[in-house]
């Protein structure tokens, strides 16, 4: 007699399982990183996005690129979610964990085809990180922080290899010595609240200022203001958030509450008992013109360390993406400074972890040897894209990168200016060694947890949600990907 089938789920209800939806979710990440992987390194292209009201958005960050795109496919938004944590974690390298996370699963992917339980796989890959995290924590290079000058040179070198595949990179050195000094100017907690960056269209990026203060648009004007002096030394300062014409009362004459934290004040809600202990303190106090906006700067602020970067440029997207580039680099030097060592970037980390791993792959039996194998060889995608990205020859590069690093040469990478390959710490491209310790591990868990995933289930109510009469548009949202 035949069972009697149980129904269990929802009518239209769609599940997947099995080595079929594995492989389509590997494909799934395969399509993620093909629309990042041409941003990485110093040649990499800029993407322009634009969204459904029509804000153009031009980037090459690897992050702002994914959260512009608006993933559906489950799988597929892992990377993005780990490309997100990277860039708030260490604010650099979220194209590398991409490409790192998409190529782990290609290299597997005959594995799974095969047949090889992805706990195995899971398995040699957690002890391939733990191996490659060991040998980066034990090659990097530490910086003495009693030093300073050599510390601000690390911290400098650190910002222009991040900057370095930004559109400023052609005023990478005077950004590097801004975002350095905005970072030295904080107290230990290094807030990035107390980084205000302003934007003032017009004017060349050279024409970007730092303030060692606060600084906002003027919000109002009094009649008479121009006789007015337009400096004031050791000024006090009073906070109110009330309008002192009653009847004209203003919305724009907000001022941020950082500066009453930097000045010392209190904020009062009437001009009745003003004494001493409520208004705040600044060494200077300047109306500036910069751009077409008057600016006030208040600087030396003595209750706390803040400073504010005022950015000047052309276009709105040009100035947008410029602030997303000083953001990451002021994260890169954030980190140096908390741990203060470094590698050397240009794919020569990857190189030889690469190289260290097949070392080791030769010494253990079984299937491990083989995994490991293909962790060594999808690290590899680094220094390959780089030479692409660029138009060099990436086969004739990486075989010569192979024979330097077997030969010792720990620091050999890709050189963009020569075509060729270089010792790249002596080049000073450096990087903070905890930015690769991250994206290696981020990447190999997202691999992890999407080899992990053994059945896909879709609830029917999710495709037919929406508006009514937009079914159709609901329905076509909610279908799983055709690879």
């Amino acid at each position: 007699m035949m069972p009697t089938p149980v129904i269990l789920l929802k009518e239209g209800t769609d599940t997947s399982q099995g080595i079929p939806q594995l492989i389509s979710n590997i494909n799934a990440c395969q399509v993620i990183a093909e629309a990042v992987r041409t941003t990485l390194g110093p040649r990499g292209m800029d993407k322009l996005m634009v969204d459904s009201r029509g804000k153009a958005t031009i980037s090459n960050d690897g992050a702002t690129i994914l959260k512009l795109l608006d993933v559906v496919h489950p799988a597929a938004k892992t990377l993005v979610d780990i490309a997100r944590s990277q860039d708030a974690e260490v604010g650099d390298g979220t194209t590398s964990v991409t490409l790192l996370s998409a190529e782990f699963l290609k290299q597997l992917k005959p594995y799974v085809e095969e047949g090889l339980h992805p706990q195995t796989i899971i398995r040699a890959f957690r002890t391939a990180t733990n191996l490659a995290v060991s040998k980066i924590k034990e090659i990097a290079v530490s910086v003495k922080k009693d030093d300073k000058q050599e510390q601000r040179q690390l911290l400098e070198k650190c910002a222009a290899t991040a900057l370095n595949s930004k559109l400023i990179a052609g005023q990478k050195g005077f950004f590097s010595r801004m975002v350095v000094d905005a970072v030295m100017s904080l107290d230990e907690l290094m807030s990035l609240k107390m980084i205000g960056i302003k934007k003032v269209q017009g004017g060349g990026l050279e024409d970007s200022q730092l303030v060692t203060g606060v600084a906002f648009k003027k919000t109002f004007s009094y009649a008479g203001f121009e006789m007015q002096p337009k400096r004031y030394e050791n000024p006090k300062i009073a906070l109110l958030n009330v309008e002192l014409e009653l009847k004209a009362e203003k919305d724009n004459a907000e001022v941020r509450v950082k500066s009453v934290e930097a000045c010392g004040g209190s904020i009062q809600t009437s001009v009745g008992a003003m004494t001493d202990d409520v208004l705040g303190q600044c060494e200077l106090f300047e109306e500036v013109q910069v751009g077409g906006e008057r600016y006030n700067f208040f600087k030396g602020c003595p209750k706390a360390q803040t400073c504010t970067i005022i950015l000047r440029g052309g276009a709105e997207q040009f100035t947008e993406e410029t602030e997303r580039s000083l953001h990451d680099a002021i994260m890169i030097v954030r980190r140096a400074i908390k741990n203060d060592s470094v590698v050397a970037g240009g794919g020569a980390i990857e190189m030889e972890l690469s190289k260290y791993l097949r070392d080791y792959s030769r010494t253990i039996p079984g299937k491990q040897q083989l995994l490991i194998g293909a962790y060594a060889k999808a690290l590899e995608i680094i220094p390959r894209q780089l030479c692409d990205n660029a138009g060099f020859d990436a086969t004739n590069i990486l075989n010569k990168l192979r024979a330097k690093h077997a030969q010792g040469g720990t620091w050999y990478g890709v050189d963009i200016n020569s075509e060729d390959i270089a010792d790249n710490f002596v080049a000073c491209v450096w990087e903070p060694s905890i930015v690769k310790i991250n994206a290696l591990t981020a990447a190999s868990e997202a691999a992890c947890l999407i080899l992990s995933v053994d059945e896909t289930i879709k609830n029917p109510r999710s495709s037919m949600d929406g508006p009514p009469g937009g079914a159709g548009r609901g329905r076509g949202r909610g279908r799983p990907h055709a690879h």
